[in-house]
């Protein structure tokens, strides 16, 4: 079997000492994806508040942790879409549930996003630039053609 092999703009960041993310940062279809995961996982973390105020109480604890783990799968599910699907967040994350309250206050979520969004804005920046640089030597040939 013969091989093809070309640069793919593929870039691996290792998640705090855990798992490997792997993803093109300049590629715009990542970047529109993650702009509605953000929503997407707003939603979700909505959905999950509604329900586990109607299940407010001790008694209720074990069924709260469980809505927990649903939506943390299904959050999951959307960084999968986002990034690829070959990346396995449950593993690049060591396990930790992204609803869990890191030591800063914030959701693993929130934390995640936010170092993320840099890589991603200044990948959809490249990408622009590339895209507006392009066009303009187009531009400039085909006045230099006349």
């Amino acid at each position: 079997m013969e091989k093809i092999q070309f640069d793919s703009g593929m870039k691996e960041y290792r998640i705090n000492g855990e798992g490997v993310l792997k993803f093109n940062p300049g590629d715009p279809n990542v970047y529109a994806r993650f702009l509605e995961a953000a929503q997407k996982i707003r939603e979700l973390e909505q959905e999950l508040a509604e329900q586990a105020k109607a299940l407010e109480g001790p008694e209720n604890g074990a069924q709260v942790v469980k809505l927990m783990a649903q939506a943390d799968k299904q959050m999951k599910e959307v960084l999968g879409w986002v990034f690829g699907n070959g990346n396995d967040f449950d593993k690049i994350l060591g396990g930790v549930n992204l609803l869990a309250v890191a030591g800063n206050g914030e959701r693993v979520v929130t934390n995640l996003f936010g170092a993320l969004q840099p890589i991603l804005v200044a990948g959809a920046e490249a990408c622009a630039k590339e895209k507006t640089a392009a066009a303009v030597a187009k531009a400039n040939a085909r006045r230099a053609g006349r």
